[in-house]
């Protein structure tokens, strides 16, 4: 085993587990990430839990249980991903405590039907944290445009949120005045800052994937030699616009009030072209105070023949810009690409939520038990 891992940690560079499920929590495999692959956070979302409800047996005790109580779908679907996220706050719990809380997180996401009510998803974020009931959980709010006063009451709440679905730049700006403007309301309420954390998802390797597509219907061999660059140089100049809010005036007088930064998250960084690199997404976005989320087998790639080596962020911006200026130059539309993915990124998660109820519904009709 190399240490690569150990070396991006030591970069500054938080590494999360995108993934869990019960088998993954009840054979030990995730406190064995932890003691070995330097996990130190989880993340789900409704694709993560319909896939592990709908494979294996690992939830019949809890389904048999639900089923015999008749509960609806909708709560049995809470009650199964709310444990699995609870069970997995209790294994990250000493990474919590030994990081005086800005690690050992596990986040949970919202229904992803809320995503363009402001009042349903503030509600649901309230009830998520009550019913998991852990001081290291995040509230997984995607950062739409309802998104964005439903993130800012949630913090002025005193609840932390992991802010999901960021693909465009301006967006991630009005997320992280989001996080002040919620600060500032926490403040005024008299609340602890220093209990608060949030991080902000800045979703990559969809963006490639989108870009390329267009690239790749262009033909033309300056459009052939532009693939592969638009993901990781926009999240470059994410992190530029995260270094002006935290040299700014109005966030140094939170921290004065021992505020925690909103750290930039790289999320979706399993690489889905096979002719790049399969670590492409870790290896050149390391930049100090990020968290980087990665699928399994990412983070496997990355411990076996990880490249990373040090800062590829900070000193990057002019040629990210210039990446990102052939694509406006060749007719590809930045504003189009991160809306279309923005959409589509809001509307997978609905149909996976829609999904888990599916197959949620059917184990209860089949575990129930005969009548009489």
């Amino acid at each position: 085993m190399t240490d690569a891992l150990k070396r991006l940690s030591d970069e500054g560079v938080a590494i999360w587990l995108d993934d869990l499920s019960r088998k993954r929590i009840t054979s030990g495999n995730l406190a064995e990430l932890i003691d070995e692959q330097h996990v130190v956070g989880v993340t789900t979302n409704p694709s993560i839990f319909q896939k592990a409800i709908s494979q294996g047996d690992g939830y019949d005790a809890q389904l048999t249980e639900l089923a015999a109580r008749k509960v609806t779908v909708e709560e049995a679907v809470r009650m199964i991903t709310t444990a699995d996220v609870r069970d997995a706050a209790d294994i990250l719990r000493p990474t919590f405590d030994a990081t005086d809380g800005t690690d050992g997180r596990v986040s949970i996401e919202v229904d992803p039907r809320l995503a363009h009510n402001t009042t349903a998803t503030i509600a649901e974020a309230k009830q998520l944290a009550w019913l998991v009931d852990r001081p290291n959980t995040l509230i997984k709010i995607p950062a739409t445009e309802a998104g964005l006063p439903a993130i800012a009451e949630t913090i002025g709440r005193g609840i932390s949120v992991n802010v999901t679905l960021i693909f465009s730049l301006e967006r991630y700006r009005a997320v992280m005045d989001a996080y002040l403007s919620g600060l500032e309301k926490a403040a005024k309420a008299g609340l602890d800052l220093s209990k608060i954390h949030s991080v902000a998802s800045f979703f990559v390797s969809r963006v490639d994937t989108e870009v390329d597509k267009r690239l790749d219907a262009l033909g033309t061999d300056e459009a052939k030699a532009a693939r592969g660059k638009a993901a990781v140089a926009n999240a470059r100049l994410a992190y530029e616009e995260y270094e002006k809010v935290v040299a700014s005036d109005r966030w140094a007088a939170l921290e004065r009030q021992h505020a925690n930064r909103q750290r930039p998250l790289w999320a979706s960084t399993g690489v889905k072209n096979k002719a790049y690199k399969d670590t492409l997404y870790v290896d050149d976005l390391i930049a100090p105070n990020t968290v980087n989320t990665m699928p399994e087998a990412t983070l496997f790639a990355v411990q076996d023949h990880g490249e990373g080596k040090g800062d590829a962020v900070r000193g990057t911006y002019e040629q990210a810009r210039a990446d990102l200026a052939v694509l406006e130059k060749l007719g590809v539309s930045y504003d189009d690409v991160v809306q279309l993915l923005e959409d589509e990124g809001v509307e997978k998660f609905a149909v996976a939520w829609n999904d888990l109820l599916k197959s949620t519904e059917a184990e209860l009709q089949r575990l129930a038990p005969s009548e009489g």
